[in-house]
């Protein structure tokens, strides 16, 4: 029946997967592909992903993604059959296409697909996502990039604490405090990018502001994730690197336009020469005495 079910709402949600998932500027991985539900040859993907999902809760297949031996797979949920589309939550899963092993990924909603992404030298792009944890609340908005990983055979996501990505914005702002955030993906040279952001704290004069500035990366050497809390010059350089944003990633960046931004990077006026006459200057003048 869940079988049915999902072929039968392919039809329904391909207007819906057309606005929802833009096409990709960056070259895609030569193994990586998007399965065609209406392609007879990805038949056996779909049925394959649908018998493994059987036992989890959800609606309808959304997406099928294939790499290698497995499956990047997004599906949805509605709480009921009279729910609206814009209630839906999602949840992302990796699904082995050799043994039905099925692996969570993340889950939310309003789940938006960026570009390819770079998080290390010589390895393959990823695919990167920002979504929110609630839709009528005051959300936290996250980030995280979905790669194949050769090791385990199976699709992970980056950065994962606490069950959700990085922490890129909220709207849950402390009573009593003013809150100024800003991130970024920032692009090197070397086309490696991460993420960096920035929590201005505030307490009207109570107390001294606070400031809190995080990078996230692969480390270079390891290629393991990498959270890591920036202090004194290396957050002030990454405050201004983050107000300027002329190497950050395009539709990955949010709070450059905050009062603390444009204060950080105002322009400094140089200082032009006096020309005003001193003040006792009576606009007169007298020709000099002549001597007898």
């Amino acid at each position: 029946m869940r079988c049915v079910t999902a072929l039968r709402s392919l039809a329904l949600t391909t207007f819906l997967l057309t606005v929802a998932f833009p096409l990709f500027s960056q070259q895609a991985p030569d193994t990586f592909r998007w399965i065609n539900f209406h392609s007879p040859k990805d038949q056996d993907t779909v049925v394959w992903v649908t018998r493994s999902l059987a036992v989890q809760d959800w609606t309808s297949i959304r997406e099928i993604a294939v790499q290698y031996d497995a499956a990047l797979v997004v599906t949805t949920n509605r709480a009921n059959p009279q729910s609206t589309a814009n209630a839906e939550t999602f949840s992302v899963w990796s699904v082995s296409l050799t043994n039905h092993i099925v692996a969570p990924l993340i889950g939310g909603v309003n789940l938006r697909w960026l570009d390819w992404m770079r998080f290390a030298d010589s390895a393959p792009q990823e695919l990167a996502v920002i979504y929110d944890n609630c839709r009528e609340c005051n959300p936290n908005t996250y980030f995280t990039a979905f790669h194949y990983d050769i090791a385990q055979h199976r699709w992970t996501a980056r950065w994962i604490r606490g069950g959700q990505g990085v922490p890129l914005w909220s709207a849950n702002t402390p009573p009593g405090i003013q809150w100024t955030q800003v991130y970024a993906a920032i692009a090197e040279p070397n086309g490696r990018e991460f993420i960096a952001t920035w929590s201005h704290f505030d307490y009207d004069n109570k107390k001294p502001s606070n400031d809190v500035v995080f990078r996230y990366d692969i480390d270079p050497s390891t290629r393991q994730e990498r959270s890591l809390q920036l202090l004194k010059g290396d957050a002030e350089a990454m405050e201004l690197r983050l107000c300027r944003a002329q190497d950050a990633v395009p539709d990955l960046q949010r709070g450059q336009d905050s009062p603390l931004c444009r204060e950080l990077i105002k322009p400094i006026l140089e200082r032009k020469p006096v020309i005003t006459p001193p003040a006792n200057n009576h606009g007169q003048s007298a020709p000099p005495r002549v001597r007898h």
